[in-house]
């Protein structure tokens, strides 16, 4: 794999269909060289937790921000159309962006490479197989863990050193169909129904939103994010 797109998600949470991605970094190589970089912060709609913040360094001035989840999403499918793709526990992200990419009914069907994978494969001896571990074995300083971009171009330098070190390995570096399958959503629950009217019409927002058309997950979000701005019904 000679040329590909590193990519690396920073998300509110651990589950794709619950959570949301709040930044995209991605870094395009060819022949070992950076020939393109992605990143931006996406404004969130469900509540970042004081953990993801203290984590990732992204704060909440900045997700303020953010700019939308649609338009950070088809930034980053027209930045990446073309190549494959590759993550340090590549399957996390890929997930993730799958199920954005379904909301906006965009497609995201790639090959890939999981460094994750291959350093199991071929780095037995370390401790552990996390990022920082393959970072510090290969002499590379992430100067921003856990921000997505730099954890993305860390990937990258990682995959190429393992390339460097295991040349006759050549099977471990080709990439795969990554495969996941995005669950049927859900249509919204009557109780989510009421409260999210409910909900509306306490703080007075107009919003042209089909309440009704909307899935458990959208309506879930969309509380989430009213309660976030407005405050909860005081009774």
């Amino acid at each position: 794999m000679i040329e590909y797109v590193a990519f690396d998600l920073e998300t509110t949470g651990l589950s794709p269909e619950k959570d949301q991605i709040i930044e995209i970094g991605a870094v395009k190589i060819r022949d070992s060289k950076i020939i393109g970089k992605y990143n931006c912060i996406l404004y969130p709609e469900v509540f970042v937790s004081d953990f993801i913040i203290e984590l990732t360094g992204i704060n909440r001035e900045m997700l303020d921000q953010g700019i939308p989840l649609k338009e950070g999403v088809e930034g980053f499918l027209e930045f990446s159309e073309g190549f494959p793709v590759l993550g340090h526990n590549v399957m996390f992200d890929y997930s993730f962006m799958k199920v954005a990419a379904n909301s906006i009914h965009r497609s995201f069907e790639r090959d890939g490479v999981d460094t994750l994978t291959a350093a199991r494969k071929l780095l037995k001896n370390l401790k552990n197989k996390k990022l920082e571990t393959l970072c510090a074995h290969y002499h590379y300083i992430n100067e921003a863990a856990h921000r997505a971009y730099d954890d993305a171009l860390a990937a990258a330098v990682v995959f190429e050193q393992m390339k460097k070190e295991f040349p006759e390995e050549r099977d471990v570096f080709n990439p795969r169909q990554l495969q996941y399958r995005v669950r049927r959503e859900r249509p919204i629950t009557e109780k989510q129904k009421r409260y999210l009217k409910e909900l509306m019409k306490y703080h007075r927002i107009k919003d042209n939103v089909k309440v009704d058309a909307m899935s458990q997950s959208e309506a879930s979000k969309k509380i989430d994010s009213i309660i976030l701005k407005y405050g909860v019904i005081k009774k």
